[in-house]
């Protein structure tokens, strides 16, 4: 299946509605407790495609150019330093497991450092999400630090790892 990145359109609020509401779409990792963050809203969408302010989005689509899931990415928030962003990857359960998230998250760094001057990529996982670890490592990521107790998630504190990508390693 060929996999590509595309503006978030108006018929992906099927799956954008879903991320606040169904604890299956992010499970096990990335489930918080239900919410509708304004970032996610349709006004905000209206406004600005999800492509401009604090966190961005893209649509991952595969053949058919159905939504499958979405990359993100913010300026650091480990020390907002300009050229340096932090990104995210979200595919449905069902396009877990077959590579799309490397796939995806490659696309996403190519993306920037061919449109934007940033010169440090980092990305943040639980240390027990051994997939994203993987394809972050896949992407030429470097395994930075291990950040203790850093993600409140499902009633316990969780140790988290950080990933960096420096544009002359791209």
């Amino acid at each position: 299946m060929d996999v590509h990145l595309r503006m978030v359109r108006e018929s992906d609020f099927d799956f954008v509605d879903r991320l606040g509401t169904d604890p299956t779409v992010s499970e096990p990792f990335e489930w918080f407790g239900f919410r509708f963050p304004e970032t996610w809203s349709r006004e905000r969408w209206a406004k600005d495609r999800f492509l401009e302010g604090d966190l961005r989005f893209l649509a991952v689509a595969g053949d058919d150019d159905q939504i499958m899931g979405w990359v993100t990415w913010r300026q650091a928030v480990l020390g907002p330093q300009p050229g340096v962003v932090e990104i995210g990857a979200l595919l449905l359960p069902e396009y877990r497991g077959q590579g799309h998230g490397t796939t995806v998250q490659r696309l996403l760094v190519d993306y920037l450092f061919a449109t934007s001057p940033v010169h440090r990529i980092w990305a943040g996982t639980e240390v027990d999400n051994l997939a994203e670890q993987k394809a972050l490592e896949k992407c030429g990521f470097t395994k930075e630090g291990l950040l203790r107790q850093s993600v409140f998630r499902d009633g316990q504190w969780r140790d988290g790892v950080v990933y960096g990508l420096l544009r002359h390693e791209a």
